[in-house]
């Protein structure tokens, strides 16, 4: 196998920020020093309830949770994407979003993604009801960045199931699409898998999914960190170990399936498409 430059984090992170960060840094203690880009789960730096979150919830660029992963992606020179976490509102000071952020190898801030469709759903398992909105303010804005590896759009978790925006994302020029999630049991076991094929498929992206799995008080995840490269193949998957999944990504890979199959260029409703980026996308 080449060398690899990306590793997906499985965690099983719970309501101990200090544990949850040292879990972190151990796995990526333990990666080889070709890897470029980490990602970590949704909720990888807290995995509580609404009033941890507020308690805990940061203005972008302050406070000691960015700093503690700031420190982490500079002293081992990686960026490092923290598939969510609580931060104040860019819209209203009053509320918090469920946001991933993405920091280079000097520790510096170069992307945010405000999680846009909230979990608000009921399931027959062990929780029952969800509610995120009751917790977050939902997203206003499309966010793809330039990364080591290739160009970047980001998602969290739920987001995975509205192919418009993984098609707005494509359209703004991504080729990976970061999903980091704590998809339930019930719900991982039916539709994860699937859900991140398709989206592959469609965008013709590779999709990097770092997972939550374990037990994280009342709630069950289901774990299965993958990539799915463009033709909808699983590259590697991780179904239930709290370990890193090492990969060699290549974004140029996708240049002969893109050429020979033009979705992006046929898709008839890129007009409307471009009007909702237009809309959402911020500098």
């Amino acid at each position: 196998m080449r060398n690899v430059n990306v590793a997906l984090l499985q965690l099983c992170s719970g309501e101990n920020i200090k544990h949850n960060l040292a879990q972190i840094e151990q796995q990526i203690k333990q990666l080889p020093d070709t890897i470029k880009l980490v990602m970590t789960p949704e909720n990888a730096l807290l995995f509580a309830d609404a009033a941890s979150y507020r308690k805990h919830a940061e203005q972008q660029g302050k406070g000691p949770l960015q700093q503690a992963v700031s420190d982490i992606a500079r002293r081992y020179g990686v960026w490092l994407l923290i598939g969510s976490m609580p931060l104040i509102s860019r819209e209203n000071p009053e509320q918090i979003t469920s946001s991933s952020l993405l920091f280079d190898d000097q520790g510096e801030i170069r992307a945010r993604y405000d999680k846009i469709h909230m979990f608000d759903v009921n399931i027959n398992d062990e929780h029952g009801a969800y509610n995120e909105s009751a917790s977050f303010q939902r997203g206003e804005h499309i966010t793809v960045v330039d990364t080591p590896v290739g160009r970047l759009g980001m998602t969290i978790c739920y987001d995975l199931r509205f192919p418009g925006l993984f098609q707005a994302l494509r359209e703004q020029g991504a080729e990976l699409i970061s999903v980091p999630a704590a998809f339930t049991r019930l719900t991982g076991k039916a539709h994860w898998e699937p859900l991140l094929r398709a989206r592959a498929i469609e965008n013709q992206c590779i999709l990097l999914a770092p997972a939550q799995v374990g037990v994280h008080g009342t709630r069950q995840t289901w774990g299965h960190s993958m990539a799915v490269d463009g033709w909808g193949k699983v590259i590697k998957k991780n179904p239930d170990a709290v370990s890193a999944l090492q990969l060699n990504i290549r974004a140029d890979s996708l240049k002969i399936i893109r050429e020979q199959m033009k979705v992006a260029k046929h898709n008839r409703f890129r007009p409307r498409l471009t009007s909702l980026i237009k809309k959402n996308t911020t500098n």
